[in-house]
């Protein structure tokens, strides 16, 4: 792996985390054009290390306020969120056939679908209409949690994304823009720190002796400085309700993917 091929992938991945159009899906595109093969496991954890740490400045005095009254209703439906996730990830990933399905989205085999799943949900949560007041983050409930959450493991296949996923969930589920985006981010520390540590194993598995460590370094920093300005990009676009053009875009994606596994192969 070049420096440049790495600062692309740090890019890529600290943009697509937290925008709606899914960094697990271009980072498996993007090293697949590249022919990235060696380290590949570790290289992608610690590329999420880098935005992990970007989402915990953004959200500092959240985090802070948590952790000095973590008996809160906040802390809470977090945690209620991940269960849905955690089980919906063991089923794709221990039980068959969904298994052999999610082996399968994890080779890119169905990369050009699920960007388009991607796009039906930004669509669907910008058409949606709740009724009554759309609420804030004080005025969540249960449900709404396990919804997000649920919507949060369909995020874990490559090319649907988990922010679009979880903010497409609190949308449907009534929650007001602002606070959508809020939990969704939050939602991501437990999301990226569990995923890195699940995959770590994998990584060590896959040996460490041929990883670049200079570009791993400096794709893990543009990582962290480009999710920083993802987050507040995102804050920023989604009070205006401009989420139809991440659809588009991961639409057109999606098709021209699919075109490429069936016909042209030159990537698939």
């Amino acid at each position: 792996m070049t420096i440049i091929q790495a600062v692309i992938l740090g890019l890529v991945q600290g943009l697509c985390e937290f925008l709606p159009v899914s960094s697990s899906g271009h980072l498996l595109l993007l090293q697949n054009i590249f022919g990235i093969t060696e380290g590949q496991t570790f290289f992608t954890v610690m590329l999420h290390l880098g935005t992990l740490l970007a989402v915990l400045i953004v959200y500092r005095k959240t985090i802070l306020e948590i952790l000095r009254h973590p008996f809160q209703k906040l802390t809470g439906y977090l945690l209620l969120a991940t269960v849905p996730t955690v089980l919906i990830a063991i089923l794709f990933k221990k039980v068959s056939p969904f298994s052999g399905f999610y082996e399968k989205a994890e080779a890119g085999k169905y990369l050009g679908v699920c960007f388009l799943i991607t796009s039906a949900l930004l669509i669907a949560a910008e058409k949606v209409r709740a009724r009554g007041k759309r609420r804030g983050l004080s005025a969540m409930r249960p449900k709404d949690a396990l919804i997000i959450g649920a919507m949060q493991g369909l995020g874990t296949l490559s090319g649907v994304s988990r922010s679009g996923s979880t903010i497409a969930g609190a949308l449907f589920s009534g929650l007001n823009r602002k606070a959508a985006a809020d939990f969704s981010f939050l939602l991501s520390i437990i999301a990226i720190a569990g995923g890195a540590v699940l995959e770590i194993p994998d990584a060590l598995e896959q040996g460490l002796s041929n990883i670049p460590w200079i570009p791993l370094i400096i794709g893990m920093i543009v990582a962290f400085l480009t999710g920083l300005f993802a987050i507040r990009l995102m804050l920023r676009v989604i009070k205006k309700k401009k989420l139809v053009w991440f659809a588009v875009y991961t639409a057109v994606l999606g098709l021209l993917i699919i075109l490429d596994q069936l016909i042209f192969h030159v990537f698939f």
